[in-house]
């Protein structure tokens, strides 16, 4: 029976991506002056894992970069050639090359052959460095997988990855075992211990994906010299946790030798099953959209059921609200599958700031906080381009040369930090930095050169979202980096495709705070149903604070017919839904209609209606993809009715109060 291996393709495909995302992210914490030879050996079990799966496939490319990859970490990581910053830079291309090739074959494109070969005469280059002086490195505590080494052969392509050179026709080894050093050299071994060893040998601790076997580093050293062989218990791989500061600077690092940290630890050889799958991110979305299909279904039983009546009505009650609490609870699941990790994110900004940096001559640190929150996948795709343009602009504007930060009384390394938290339903993430900050006269006057209109007296505020317009760069130079003026308008429009929000903060010589604002997921949001005439409108609950029906002692007209609302000592102002969505109303006065106290992260309003219809579970359908976008709405749901109605963007509509000069004075 034959197989087709194109099944396993979108597995090796998967796991070689996350093969090198911890290759890069272990080359970027490696300490030069002390290397970890845990980590050495986790970033040569990455490379190697690729070359294996790749062999199989028949992916050459892949095959023969890593294989001398995996080569030239296998002599650092026994010592015989020192790590080097430039060693971690060939590296970290090469890293940008396997990814580029793996893309090819993921989509069947061209390989660039020549970019393979360019990458593999570097490599080789260094490899043919080694020098038999060269210090051994200290050997890791979890370094034990076994007595043989690596064979220095690479593999022919027809071996699929699995064996190196064939052994000769006198190897009864079958090519398993290297040559004894000298006849003369005697090992005394207890085969209880042997056995041992062996066993231990087949925990899945150190059984990488695809079940390839580790190549086994040498531990006869001793033996050579008539020592006795011990048993070598098998400690468990070494956790990779993503760091939450990340310095980078410009200097080579001196030849040293390598140092472990971790601690030998008692092996566990029980059978671990693997307590998760590999699921396509299509048969998700499918299943979500069920769910959205299911509440309005659910909406639809819940009208029809207002229309029974007697004992018949209280079953149905009994079961629609059976119906609504499983509905609620598959929906909770189901979103949750998608929820992930901010960090996915941020990972991969270490890189872009080691990279930048080095570039630009600056010393840069990056502080990441927050890493954990999550968010929907959905919204970590779409934030990937926003937050990398955002912090390449930090750094090229923001951050200033360390001489000029001397001569300002700061510290020579500059600052970027990347945070995430949640705040009720909303993502905030900020990108802060602690160099010159924005200069108003600058963007002032840019504004006039390029003839955007401007109030007389701008607040700050006013004047920092000048620098998303279209075109608007205030950069003395172009450069490969920024300057062109396209990018931050770009950014803007990619958050509110989101759903949400860019706040600028910036204070001279202090730097600035980049803040964006996102919904926690874009699929079901509970809310309130508000009427204004004869439309609903949603109101996403976790804005709302409360709501009331006012007196008329407790609403203070203002200059220009704004209104302001007395509630416990504090003063709300007021905004008549019906004057922003141009609808006519069944109530024009205050007091006889309902205000709902709506607050978000930063302002607070009274939102004036008609009256509230109830709660309800909706489905967020985007007004973009079919219409545009409408300032002060978010998107759109279906009723269980069948009408249509629109979900109110919270943000937006605080914005408005925030810009009236009259509202914004009295509170």
């Amino acid at each position: 029976m034959s197989i087709d291996m194109k099944q396993f393709h979108t597995v090796f495909f998967e796991e070689s991506q996350e093969h090198l995302d911890e290759m890069e992210q272990l080359l970027l914490d490696l300490d030069l002056s002390a290397p970890d030879a845990e980590m050495l050996n986790s970033i040569f079990r990455a490379a190697h894992s690729i070359k294996g799966g790749s062999g199989i496939f028949g992916f050459d490319a892949l095959t023969s970069a890593t294989h001398i990859m995996e080569g030239l970490l296998d002599k650092i990581r026994k010592g015989n050639l020192a790590i080097t910053a430039e060693m971690i830079d060939l590296f970290l291309a090469a890293v940008d090359q396997l990814k580029e090739i793996l893309r090819a074959y993921r989509h069947g494109e061209a390989i660039d052959w020549a970019g393979v070969h360019q990458l593999t005469e570097k490599l080789e280059i260094i490899t043919a460095g080694v020098t038999t002086d060269s210090p051994k490195a200290a050997a890791s505590d979890h370094n034990t997988y076994g007595f043989f080494s690596d064979p220095p052969v690479a593999p022919e392509p027809e071996a699929y990855g699995f064996f190196d050179d064939p052994a000769p026709a006198t190897d009864d080894g079958y090519g398993f075992f290297d040559e004894l050093v000298g006849s003369e050299a005697v090992v005394n071994t207890n085969k209880d211990d042997v056995y041992g060893f062996v066993d231990s040998l087949l925990s899945p601790a150190v059984d990488d994906s695809f079940g390839f076997f580790e190549p086994l580093s040498p531990v006869l050293s001793d033996s050579e010299n008539g020592a006795s062989v011990s048993p070598i218990p098998v400690s468990a791989p070494p956790s990779i946790s993503t760091p939450n500061t990340v310095s980078v600077s410009n200097t080579a690092a001196p030849v040293v030798e390598l140092h472990s940290a971790t601690k030998q630890k008692t092996p566990d050889t029980s059978v671990v099953e693997s307590s998760s799958i590999r699921v396509d991110v299509a048969k998700v979305d499918q299943l979500i959209n069920l769910v959205g299909e299911i509440v309005i279904t659910q909406s639809m039983m819940n009208l029809l059921g207002q229309g029974l009546e007697g004992a018949i009505a209280e079953k149905f009650q009994a079961v629609a609200s059976e119906l609504e609490r499983n509905t609620r609870e598959i929906q909770e699941a189901v979103m949750s599958i998608r929820m992930l990790p901010v960090s996915f994110v941020f990972n991969r900004f270490p890189r872009v700031v080691r990279d930048l940096s080095g570039k630009l001559g600056k010393n840069i640190e990056l502080i990441i906080e927050g890493g954990d929150t999550e968010l929907d996948k959905g919204l970590t795709e779409k934030l990937v381009d926003p937050l990398t343009h955002l912090v390449r602009n930090s750094i090229d504007h923001g951050i200033e040369s360390a001489e000029v930060r001397r001569e300002r009384g700061k510290d020579p390394v500059g600052k970027v930090t990347l945070r995430a938290a949640q705040q009720g339903g909303n993502i905030v993430i900020s990108i802060s930095d602690d160099g010159g900050g924005l200069n108003r006269e600058r963007i002032l006057a840019k504004a006039l050169e390029n003839n955007i209109a401007i109030s007389e007296n701008p607040k700050d505020e006013e004047v920092w979202q000048l620098i998303f317009a279209p075109g608007f760069s205030t950069a003395a130079a172009v450069t490969d980096i920024s300057g062109r003026g396209v990018g931050m308008d770009v950014v803007k429009r990619n958050v509110q495709s989101l759903g949400g929000r860019i706040h600028i903060e910036s204070h001279a010589g202090q730097g600035s705070t980049f803040t964006i604002h996102l919904p926690l997921t874009l699929a079901i949001v509970d809310g309130m149903c508000v009427s204004v005439g004869d439309q609903t409108f949603i109101i996403p609950l976790v804005h709302i604070v409360e709501s009331m029906q006012p007196a008329q002692q407790d609403i203070k007209t203002l200059a220009g017919d704004d209104e302001l609302l007395h509630v416990r000592n504090e003063y709300w102002p007021i905004l008549h839904l019906y004057k922003i969505m141009q609808l006519e109303p069944v109530y024009r006065e205050v007091p006889r209609g309902i205000v709902v106290l709506v607050e978000t992260a930063k302002h607070r309003f009274a939102l004036f209606v008609d009256a509230l219809v109830g709660q309800q579970q909706v489905v967020i359908k985007s007004l973009e993809q079919h219409y545009k976008r409408v300032d002060g709405v978010a998107g759109a749901t279906i009723l269980g009715d069948g009408s249509v109605a629109l979900i109110l963007d919270v943000e937006s509509l605080a914005l408005s109060v925030h810009q009236s000069a009259t509202l914004a004075a009295a509170i």
